[in-house]
């Protein structure tokens, strides 16, 4: 059916579709990948994408990896759909409200939209004071291997969910989602997430989700660790479930 699609379209762009088909790549990957790397996983010579790709490293959108080989989606394309109108005006709404929550929770809390398949950072507070742990603006994961992601699809309307029901439940395999949708049906009941992380120790993710007419806006998280200007968990999980709602009735909902 996709071939179909693109049989029938009247207007190509072959140079756009090149560019564009880096940029994806390198998003759903999220790591580096060589000029040969990502040629083989197009299907494509490297002296085909040589044009594009020094195209888009000269207009920022690519930077050679940090390691020092292959290369990396720089945050360019993230900060031109951050200061689109609807996001823009959801921060507008959202920060000061999360702001006010870091400082009485003692702890950095980020909000996460969807991107397809994945979870993405779109803002960050850091906790008051010296200790903290905080995730970058930027960061993304699949939306079935993160807290964040958890609540982004647990909290939509049923529709919603089903037609990401039908993307999702084949890449990851029955038994993965199966796990995850007991895991959203529990988020639904409880109204938050609360999870031990599985990308860093002795963190335990705390997520409730911020909704707007439509359903879910983003998912509040906060990585929670003990500092010694921490509050205790339960009170943690109040007070991230109320700064949502907030930001909730702010949004529509």
């Amino acid at each position: 059916m996709a071939a179909s699609a693109d049989e029938d379209r009247k207007v190509r762009a072959p140079a756009l579709e090149k560019g564009l088909d880096i940029l994806e790549l390198l998003a759903a990957r999220g790591a580096p990948l060589t000029a040969s790397q990502i040629a083989a996983e197009l299907d494509r010579s490297v002296s085909e994408l040589f044009r594009m790709m020094e195209a888009l490293l000269h207009r920022g959108y690519l930077a050679p990896a940090a390691s020092g080989e292959g290369y990396e989606l720089t945050n360019k394309l993230f900060a031109l759909g951050v200061a689109g109108a609807p996001a823009a005006s959801f921060l507008e709404e959202a920060l000061p409200e999360v702001r006010k929550l870091t400082n009485a929770i003692g702890q950095s809390c980020h909000l996460a939209v969807a991107s397809q398949d994945q979870m993405v950072v779109v803002a960050r507070i850091e906790a008051p004071g010296n200790q903290g742990f905080s995730v970058r603006v930027g960061y993304r994961r699949p939306l079935v291997e993160s807290t964040s992601g958890l609540v982004l699809y647990a909290f939509q309307p049923e529709n919603v969910r089903a037609e990401w029901r039908e993307q999702l439940a084949p890449r990851v395999g029955q038994k993965a989602w199966k796990a995850f949708e007991e895991k959203a049906v529990s988020a639904r009941a409880q109204k938050y997430v609360k999870a031990d992380s599985d990308v860093t120790r002795h963190i335990v993710d705390l997520s409730a989700p911020i909704m707007n007419k439509e359903g879910v806006a983003a998912a509040l998280t906060c990585p929670y660790i003990e500092t010694p200007m921490a509050i205790p968990i339960k009170d943690t999980i109040a007070a991230i479930r109320r700064t949502a709602q907030d930001i909730s009735r702010k949004l529509g909902a």
